[in-house]
Formats: structure tokens, sequence, C-alpha cells
């Protein structure tokens, strides 16, 4: 008799070590958003390598961000208006850089508290926001990366 009762109770305490063990982990990254004036807008997953297991990972590559932006409608702002990154994922990520594209130049822009500042010049921006989420014992180690892409038009 004493089996039939303990029985159940192994059986959840094996089920529940085996889940706690294995995290919950997307099968890709998640959605990034930017924020513009109050109103939030998504933006295009473009190339990432993402961990789905402990022991498995997913890497898709993707053309650039004026490629795949194409045919997309720029999301209007005004010139210097503050465009904030927003990100609704657990664990944060630990590291991130954005790169604007207009024609042919290329620059690196300044990401504070999440934000940055459309450009003062009219005109159309593309944009690539790279995130990466760190290992946390080994810092050289990404336990995923995903670039983002976004494209402004400024009024």
């Amino acid at each position: 008799m004493k089996k039939l009762i303990y029985t159940p109770i192994i059986f959840f305490v094996l089920i529940t070590a085996a889940c706690s063990n294995n995290e919950v982990i997307e099968s890709e990254p998640p959605i990034a958003l930017i924020e513009i004036n109050n109103k939030q807008y998504e933006t295009i997953l473009g190339s990432y390598c993402w961990k789905t297991s402990k022991s498995s990972n997913i890497c898709v590559d993707t053309a650039g961000p004026v490629e795949i932006l194409e045919g997309e409608t720029p999301i209007e702002v005004r010139s210097g208006e503050v465009v904030k990154f927003v990100m609704h994922y657990e664990p944060k990520r630990t590291k991130i850089h954005v790169t604007q594209i207009e024609g042919v130049k290329t620059s690196d822009v300044i990401v504070e508290n999440n934000t940055f500042f459309a450009p003062m010049d009219k005109g159309i921006y593309y944009y690539s926001y790279g995130v990466w989420w760190m290992d946390k014992e080994n810092t050289n180690v990404s336990d995923g990366d995903a670039l983002y892409n976004f494209v402004l038009e400024v009024k």
C-alpha cells in the first residue's frame, strides 16, 4: 500500500526536477519595438543565432537592413525626435549596437538609456539594432544574438 502512495509523489518530483533543469527557451529571438512619441512600432527581425536548448542553436542569415526593408513604409519622425528601444523579454539583453545607413554612408549611433535621437537632416535612414545576450559565466560567449531592422523618414 505504501508503494502506491509514494509512486505519484516520486513521479511528480522527477517531472518537476526534469522541467526545472530545462529552461523554456523560445524558438527565435523576442520581438523588438521602437517607441516614438508614445507610439510603438515593430522592427523586422534579420540575421540571428538563438539557443533553443542547452545543446542546440539555430542561426539564420538574412539580407542587410536596406534589402530586408525594401518596400516597407518608413516611420515618420521629426528632426531630433527621441527613439526608444522596447523589448519585453527576460533575461534582459547585455549588449547592443546600432548602425545607421543613409545612402552609402554607414555610422554608429550613440544609444543611452535605450534611446537615441533621430537625425537632424531630412531624409530616409535605415537602422540595424544588434542585440546580444551574453553568457553569465563566460563573458566571451553569446547565448543568443539578433539584428532588428527599421527605417525612419525625417520630415
